[in-house]
């Protein structure tokens, strides 16, 4: 009898469904196969028959049989899928911003969702098909949530889209994010350390801090500019990986991130031509490749996040210019801070104002 294979569920997978687990990370193992080592009690969690529906938690243990053991069938079902247009594969095309012979990095545009789901029928899975060579389709190995952009690891092979996941798991695996949120948090930096957890009667479409029930959630912050007390550019590191983490963390933190109406509810939008879009950017990737070496690639802005930068007057290279020990204008400075950013806003208003006179003399 074959040994059956063991796997431990990253921070990446908390919360997916069982078979969208299988469908990630062991596209071979089809559904019809799942669903019946479901019925016959050989698949469980922490030691408990499971579900294709049941949802996962970090840190649980997933034990099943080896596929090899089931019996060969000539007509096994494969997935259809409808082929993608040339517009399709030219758009998934036109996110690739690295590639190496084990992975793409893709800058994923807001309101793509990654993975499909009820009602879903356009995301970044299925886009994948356009990026497929002779050694089969690329995998995703993490995701990022429909409205958030920017960089997201593709891994090309089973055996890269493996180390990947071993990575994310282990925590190896660097993101920084970039975010304006409401409001100025009162330090310069800090760690938002939350527990969080599924809040009841969502369906597990929103997370809370939990300190009874929750998994371990640590968020680290720095406030990059700040535009007086209305809104701060804030860089986020998560040190885990629950769902929805930054946006529930920086919501707890009481400055939720600009635009996000599950967390923040109407206090998360701000007046002033600043976009109703969520501002939450991927921004940098950094993880070891499966052959040596790092992949490090940073993904750019999207536009209403760089529009709403130079209408408060942040600046967008603010966070790769400066180092982690370099502080910034200190709540207890708020006067000097507007002052700041006023100067900046009134800066580029003269520069438009002379572009614009430059323009009419040459008419």
């Amino acid at each position: 009898m074959s040994e059956p294979r063991i796997f431990t569920v990253s921070d990446d997978d908390d919360g997916i469904r069982l078979d969208r687990w299988f469908k990630r990370h062991l596209p071979e193992v089809s559904f019809n196969l799942v669903s019946r080592w479901s019925r016959t009690g050989q698949i469980k969690i922490n030691g408990n028959k499971a579900a294709p529906g049941d949802r996962l938690e970090s840190g649980q243990e997933i034990r099943f049989p080896s596929a090899s053991a089931e019996p060969a069938r000539s007509a096994r079902p494969r997935i259809r899928r409808d082929p993608l247009t040339s517009d399709e594969e030219q758009f998934v095309r036109g996110m690739v911003i690295h590639e190496d012979e084990d992975s793409f990095v893709l800058n994923k545009p807001p309101g793509l969702a990654t993975q499909g789901g009820t009602k879903t029928t356009q995301h970044l899975d299925r886009l994948l098909d356009g990026l497929s060579d002779e050694r089969g389709r690329p995998k995703l190995v993490h995701r990022l949530d429909k409205d958030t952009s920017g960089a997201l690891l593709v891994a090309k092979t089973a055996r890269s889209a493996g180390h990947f996941a071993k990575a994310f798991s282990g925590r190896t695996a660097k993101k920084i994010y970039l975010a304006i949120v409401v409001g100025v948090p009162d330090r310069a930096e800090g760690t938002i350390d939350a527990p969080l957890a599924k809040q009841p009667g969502t369906g597990g479409e929103k997370m809370h801090v939990d300190h009874e029930n929750g998994l371990p959630a640590k968020t680290k912050w720095r406030v990059l500019d700040r535009a007086g007390n209305r809104a701060a550019f804030v860089e986020l590191q998560p040190l885990t990986g629950r769902t929805h983490q930054l946006r529930a963390h920086l919501a707890a933190l009481g400055h939720p991130i600009v635009g996000d109406a599950k967390y923040g509810g109407p206090e998360a939008f701000l007046t002033g031509g600043i976009s109703r879009k969520l501002h939450l950017h991927a921004r940098r990737i950094r993880i070891d490749a499966p052959g040596g070496g790092k992949i490090d690639v940073s993904a750019e802005l999207p536009g209403h996040f760089k529009e709403s930068l130079a209408t408060l007057g942040f600046d967008v290279n603010a966070a790769d210019a400066r180092s982690p020990r370099q502080s910034v204008p200190a709540a207890s400075t708020p006067r000097k801070a507007a002052a700041a950013a006023k100067a900046r806003r009134r800066e580029r208003r003269g520069e438009r104002r002379a572009r614009g006179q430059s323009n009419a003399k040459r008419r």
